[in-house]
C-alpha cells in the first residue's frame, strides 16, 4: 500500500517539475536585451503592419467594393466607451 503512494508521489513531482519547466522555459524566452544601437532596425517602417499606404489604400478600396461596405479599419470608439 505505501509503495503505490509513493510512486504516485513520484509521477505528481516529475508532472509538476515537468510544467515548473515549460513555465521557466516559455517566462525567459521573451526577454531580450536590446542595445541603443540596435533599435534602429525594430523602429524600421518596414516592421510596421501597414507602412505601405498606397497598399492599404488599394486593400481597403477592395475590402470595401467586394463586400460592399466602407470603413471599420481604423481604432473605433469616441470617448465614449462605445464601440
Amino acid at each position: 500500500m505505501g509503495e503505490g503512494r509513493v510512486r504516485g508521489n513520484f509521477k505528481m513531482k516529475k508532472i509538476l517539475y515537468g510544467f515548473l519547466m515549460i513555465f521557466i522555459l516559455a517566462f525567459f524566452s521573451g526577454c531580450a536585451v536590446v542595445n541603443p544601437w540596435e533599435r534602429e532596425h525594430l523602429a524600421d517602417p518596414v516592421m510596421q503592419f501597414d507602412y505601405n499606404k498606397e497598399e492599404k489604400a488599394v486593400r481597403e478600396h477592395f475590402l470595401g467594393t467586394s463586400e460592399g461596405s466602407a470603413g471599420g479599419f481604423g481604432a473605433s470608439g469616441g470617448g465614449c466607451g462605445c464601440n
